[in-house]
């Protein structure tokens, strides 16, 4: 059975170089910049590196092709190459690294390093730098890549001495991977690339004013698990610093102690097993009735990890009204930044669950249990009234749920799931089933479109052993599905589930819902039309601007030739009946990647749904149908 163990680095208290005398390590004289940098990446661990070279970086470029330790992945984009480095860091529990030059090079990892910033993943981006002589003169690929990302990384560098390249990166890993892991970008010169320096390693480190706290204050445990035991209607709300700490055994320590419900966020899908009898679901806009009742209905939530972020409190003023709130988090800017906390906790998620399980054996063995039947008498009756289901599709059609689903049913043990963003990653995170943590990669935060591709690619890249599957929409798969190139010059066969209605599926079911059944610019097939006319689903464009007919069943692009021009094998699937068959071919392609075009209808919507900007109490199980709990607030 495959289990996700995070790398050690995500402790607070692991053993860091700052720990190390330089006595007991490596010096090698006159070295350039380049060298060093690639030594102290070899020194830190790394393996892999997803990037593209260019001007500025190309004097680092030298040295990585004679080294045996790592392995460089040549991207198709810079995008690719920063999204491949956070799926590698997801699947893997290591930080992933990703390499690009000055200029343009460096800003198209933006997109990728504001993502990773909000999922809180350890990367390393490094970037070329024009010579220090030239900042500021506008140089050629000149940009101020330190201070277009100031606001999207944990910590950010720029080396213009050789000297300070191992020191920089030695920082900028235990920066990446320690307290709340997340993005570390190094802007390195040209000049410091090409200078002569002393590799020395382990370099002496000293992060004046970090200190992650490890290890939560023993008062509060105290009275969080008196208040625990003490509620009525506690819910433990269960985010994706769980994961990532490492603290899955733990919580499902708790959970099976105490007997109090749980729900796990869409970035801690796992963490609980799906199928364990107190996991109510994933809360939210598209969580289950019963997850977003429950915490709506509360009289204590036990937040660990999480940041009660919008898509799940809905509208800030009427989320949980009734409920007192303990929230643990290792970044301590988190705690009452959303939710005032009545208990704040500041610690490691692994510790803070470890020591609440000692804390309630304490109140057990004083006599100080919880009584919480009555609350799960209703809990279990809105979940048997309003379980997850979806419309059949058309008669002959074929339901993207369904074949979500069967990917789900029929993917081997241990599969690693990414998803791009919308329809497609709600259903996944609906009816794929997730029984162990690290099998769920998605962009939680930023929701960035295209994400699913690239990062399938750092997955498996880094995880070779498992199957990985990314479920992907249409509209998410155009933006960044050259990297299918690199996955199949490279060996990483990845499969690509396209879940293809023809349309950008999430935006066209807030049309629907919100804005009269309005169709502005959302049909992929379709070109633009007359002021005023409606779009119809028959018409390209063309380059001269007009519009063309497209015979009818032609399809732009057809994803199957697509994947086979860029060396992947090309399924489709439009029949139902054929829908496994077609699955179990994909699962038994593991030479090369391969695309599965599935043709679904149009017209399915995610449901349950909390319209942005509601309460959750207006949460609606169904179009049409909005859920009744016998209260005043129905």
């Amino acid at each position: 059975m495959s289990t996700y163990t995070p790398d050690p680095a995500y402790r607070p208290d692991a053993v860091t170089t700052a720990d190390v005398p330089p006595s007991a390590g490596i010096t090698e004289a006159g070295v350039t910049g380049a060298q060093a940098l690639i030594r102290s990446l070899e020194e830190a661990g790394v393996n892999t590196v997803f990037g593209i070279p260019g001007g500025a970086v190309l004097p680092a470029y030298d040295p990585l092709m004679d080294s045996t330790r790592v392995r460089h992945v040549l991207v198709r984009h810079e995008q690719g190459a920063g999204h491949a480095a956070t799926g590698y860091a997801q699947a893997t529990g290591a930080v992933g690294v990703c390499m690009a030059t000055s200029g343009p090079g460096a800003t198209n990892l933006v997109t990728a390093i504001a993502d990773a910033y909000m999922d809180s993943v350890p990367v390393v981006a490094i970037t070329g730098q024009v010579p220090s002589t030239m900042i500021g003169t506008d140089s050629f690929q000149e940009a101020d890549i330190c201070g277009i990302t100031l606001p999207i990384t944990k910590h950010n560098y720029l080396v213009t001495d050789p000297d300070d390249i191992p020191r920089v990166i030695s920082e900028a890993f235990h920066i990446a991977a320690t307290g709340r892991p997340g993005p570390v970008l190094v802007d390195i010169t040209k000049d410091a690339l090409q200078g002569t320096t002393t590799f020395r390693w382990p370099p002496r480190t000293d992060l004046a004013g970090y200190r992650p706290v490890g290890k939560p204050h023993a008062k509060q445990i105290r009275e969080a698990a008196q208040l625990l035991l003490a509620a009525e209607r506690p819910v433990l709300y269960v985010g994706g610093g769980v994961v990532k700490a490492g603290a899955c055994e733990e919580l499902r320590t708790l959970v099976e102690l105490t007997g109090v419900p749980v729900v796990t966020t869409l970035m801690a899908l796992g963490a609980l097993p799906d199928s364990h009898p107190q996991h109510l679901g994933m809360p939210g806009m598209h969580g289950t009735v019963a997850a977003v009742t429950a915490l709506q209905k509360s009289d204590l939530i036990l937040a660990v990890g999480t940041r009660f972020d919008d898509r799940v409190t809905g509208r800030p003023d009427s989320f949980a009204p009734h409920a007192k709130v303990v929230h643990a988090d290792i970044d301590p800017a988190e705690i009452g930044k959303n939710r005032q906390a009545d208990l704040p906790i500041v610690g490691d998620a692994r510790d803070v669950l470890a020591d609440l399980v000692l804390g309630v054996r304490a109140r057990h063995e004083a006599g100080h249990r919880g009584d919480y039947a009555a609350w799960w008498q209703r809990l279990e009756n809105w979940r048997t009234r309003y379980p997850l289901g979806y419309d059949p599709a058309p008669e002959g059609r074929l339901s993207p749920q369904q074949a979500i689903e069967r990917i789900g049913r029929l993917a081997p043990e241990g599969t690693i799931f990414t998803a791009g963003v919308g329809q497609h990653q709600m259903w996944a995170s609906q009816f794929i089933d997730f029984e162990q943590p690290g099998r769920w990669l998605n962009s939680g935060g930023a929701g960035t479109m295209g994400y699913a591709v690239p990062a399938a690619m750092g997955a498996k890249a880094g995880r070779p052993e498992a199957t990985v599957w990314a479920i992907d929409g249409d509209g998410c798969f155009q933006m960044t599905n050259q990297e299918l190139v690199t996955c199949a010059l490279n060996g990483i066969p990845i499969k690509v589930a396209v879940i293809n209605n023809g349309v950008l599926g999430m935006v066209r079911q807030w049309q629907t819902l919100f804005y009269d059944q309005r169709y502005s610019n959302t049909a992929l097939h379709s070109g633009p039309s007359a002021p005023g006319s409606a779009p119809t689903a028959d018409r390209a464009s063309t380059s001269a601007g007009g519009t063309r007919p497209v015979a009818p069943g032609t399809r732009i692009p057809d994803f199957v030739m697509l994947a086979e021009a860029m060396g992947c094998v090309g399924l489709r699937c439009e029949d139902p009946a054929e829908l496994d068959a077609v699955i179990e071919k994909a699962n038994a392609v593991n030479d090369r990647p391969v695309v599965v075009d599935l043709i679904v209808h149009e017209d399915a919507m995610v449901w349950p749904m909390v319209a942005a900007g509601t309460s959750n109490d207006e949460i609606m199980a169904a179009r049409d149908l909005r859920p009744d709990f016998g209260d005043e607030t129905d």
